[in-house]
């Protein structure tokens, strides 16, 4: 394309208040969000993914969640293509693009144009594979990934049953090894114009923000949520069941361990991803950095970053 889509991206931790905040962006930029969040694109994991509510989605339209069933594999290269569609129309409608969620390999799969193949995914040979995978175990379509693509295979566990029908996928259907993917999206050039702003909070702030989150999650019934798609026939091995916290309350529900324990591991587990999250973003020297604090509010820092899109973008 001869100019490129202005994008703009709040990127951040879980818990630090990315979702807040966008809530109070979007109204100002006149625009709608389209989330990042890799556990919101399940239908039925609501309260343990921070989903917005129907309350919240009337104020503010959001797109990129309730994509997918918990059984339902949604890889990086579908959540790419839905993403590049739904920005083209946002743009097309005279909007400002606006991603914001904290999953990092979905916010760069599309600001660094990922090379995933023109295919993107076949969810007919997607459910193919899984059911090998069931019928064989994931350790059998693993050897068969080392025939194809050692360099994934060394990279991706024996069991972690998604990465290795990914990498499988993208071989039978590109006829290139999944490995090279980095060294192709280096030679792409982002087809757009990115503003991009990290939203974080001192780290003894941010882990009680995760401690009271999740509390406040347990409260709304968060444990009822976990037992409700169980009855409804979800396994545990599902891709929806292993998103963190659904995956403890599952194993609590079935009791190999208390819920005292479940808890405990959920907000250790969070600390973790917290952790992980800024580290990922923290590579990326095109972030803008800001820090949320008492003096330093939502609204105010809402207001910043609207001054500053109207100063570099023209929509």
């Amino acid at each position: 394309m001869s100019e490129k889509i202005p994008l703009l991206v709040l990127a951040g931790p879980t818990a630090a208040g990315k979702s807040a905040l966008a809530m109070r962006l979007a109204p100002l930029l006149n625009t709608d969000i389209i989330s990042a969040d890799s556990a919101q694109v399940y239908r039925g994991l609501d309260i343990g993914t921070a989903k917005p509510t129907a309350e919240e989605q009337k104020l503010v339209r959001h797109h990129l969640i309730d994509l997918a069933y918990p059984d339902e594999d949604y890889s990086v290269a579908d959540y790419q293509r839905d993403a590049r569609r739904v920005i083209e129309e946002l743009w097309s409608r005279g909007r400002l693009p606006f991603l914001a969620g904290g999953t990092g390999l979905y916010l760069q799969a599309v600001i660094d144009n990922y090379a995933f193949g023109k295919s993107g995914g076949d969810r007919a040979l997607r459910e193919r594979l899984s059911a090998e995978a069931d019928s064989k175990g994931p350790e059998a379509l693993h050897e068969r990934l080392k025939m194809i693509d050692p360099a994934a295979a060394e990279k991706i566990h024996p069991r972690d049953r998604r990465r290795i029908i990914r990498a499988l996928e993208v071989f039978i259907l590109e006829g290139r090894p999944i490995s090279e993917q980095p060294v192709l999206t280096r030679q792409q050039e982002s087809p757009y114009q990115v503003l991009i702003f990290g939203l974080t909070l001192p780290r003894p702030q941010l882990y009680r923000s995760i401690e009271d989150r999740v509390e406040t999650m347990m409260a709304q019934g968060f444990f009822e949520e976990v037992q409700m798609l169980l009855r409804r026939g979800y396994s545990r091995s599902a891709p929806g069941m292993q998103v963190l916290g659904y995956r403890q309350l599952a194993a609590c529900i079935d009791g190999e361990m208390t819920r005292e324990e479940a808890l405990a591991e959920i907000k250790k587990e969070t600390r973790r991803l917290a952790k992980r999250q800024l580290t990922w973003f923290r590579r990326d020297p095109r972030i803008v950095w800001l820090n949320r604090s008492t003096e330093n509010g939502l609204e105010k820092l809402a207001e910043t970053i609207s001054r500053q899109v109207k100063e570099i973008f023209v929509y």
